[in-house]
């Protein structure tokens, strides 16, 4: 059987990356999680692996998920990338290729329906 595809959360607010861990989980998803984008930039020089990254635009100290969004598509074309955020709404959003945006509160359902696509393309 081979592992499950690895996500990268990036989120800054530990109950809401928790919370996302938790469904990302479930989903039978194998997490990683990082605490803003620039752990996250760390994480994904030291690894091969990560298939999604999930990430909030909203964070703190440095770079945001868009920039974030453009570094990953940049350096790492082969990674999907899921935004979430809870004070812009999806038209003021210009998305690098190959991503997803979705506004908070999301909808879990339809989160982990992208993920699995992204994961499992037909």
């Amino acid at each position: 059987m081979t592992e499950p595809p690895i996500v990268l959360i990036v989120e800054d607010e530990p109950l809401l990356r928790m919370a996302a861990a938790d469904m990302v989980e479930s989903a039978g998803f194998t997490v990683i999680e990082a605490a803003n984008a620039t752990e996250a930039v760390s994480i994904l020089e030291s690894r091969t692996d990560i298939r999604i990254v999930f990430s909030d635009i909203d964070m703190p100290h440095g770079i945001d998920g868009m920039k974030l969004a453009a570094l990953i598509r940049t350096r790492w074309p082969p990674i999907e990338i899921i935004l979430v955020s809870g004070h812009i709404n999806a038209p003021d959003v210009e998305l690098p290729a190959r991503s997803l945006f979705f506004s908070k509160p999301y909808d879990e359902r339809r989160v982990v329906s992208a993920m699995k696509a992204f994961a499992y393309p037909n």
